[in-house]
């Protein structure tokens, strides 16, 4: 229980500055918590194409407590051909009781139009009290129509990533948690994985999964 309560704070403590993540929506095994299961060694696994978003995902997860180990030490080109009972008794040799996988199901483009702020005199005046526009020549009622007086609007290109996070009892053989979350404005890819986790425990934490 003292390693479970160590492995809670630590994953809780993770920022999430480096995106804006939510949760799209998750689901649990009803007759099973992830808090009953008390695991004790968790496998890491990040599924990707690239081995070095692979590796930052895994390492970053497994940094913030030992209760993870990392999937490339274990399942790596020298087990690539092995059976799935054969990687599945590699994993129960070495006394692994739980797998939490992360996996990228889409990649999303939005277009947005962002409008354009406008501070021109004709509301403020020249002294910062409305006055008007009486009195006053062309060149300066042109002015308002200056860079300085207004900012245009624009379209701005949002990119969202939908990731599957899936956590799976090996002493049940089954899985008992996944939730699936969306990250924008994504910066960096060790913050955003701390977002996800993030999400992913307060999800939990909501549901049941993990005691509040």
């Amino acid at each position: 229980m003292k390693k479970y309560l160590v492995f809670l704070i630590a994953v809780l403590t993770l920022s999430g500055c480096g995106s804006n993540t939510s949760i799209v929506n998750s689901w649990r095994d009803p007759d099973v918590t992830v808090a009953q299961e008390h695991f004790k060694k968790v496998l890491v696994v990040a599924l990707v194409k690239d081995e070095a978003s692979r590796r930052i995902t895994e390492n970053r997860i497994a940094a913030s407590n030992q209760i993870f180990k990392t999937s490339y030490q274990y399942l790596n080109e020298s087990t690539k051909q092995l059976t799935q009972e054969q990687k599945l008794k590699i994993l129960q040799d070495e006394n692994f009781d739980g797998v939490v996988t992360m996996r990228l199901v889409s990649t999303d483009k939005e277009t947005n139009y962002v409008p354009g702020t406008y501070t021109g005199m004709y509301y403020g005046g020249f002294d910062g009290a409305y006055t008007g526009m009486y009195g006053y020549g062309f060149g300066n009622w042109y002015g308002m129509y200056s860079p300085n007086f207004y900012d245009p609007g624009y379209y701005q290109e949002t990119t969202s990533y939908m990731v599957e996070t899936n956590i799976f009892s090996l002493k049940q053989n089954k899985l008992i948690w996944t939730g699936t979350t969306k990250s924008e404005y994504v910066t960096d890819l060790g913050q955003t994985v701390d977002a996800i986790m993030q999400a992913v425990v307060g999800e939990m934490k909501k549901d049941g999964s993990l005691p509040k």
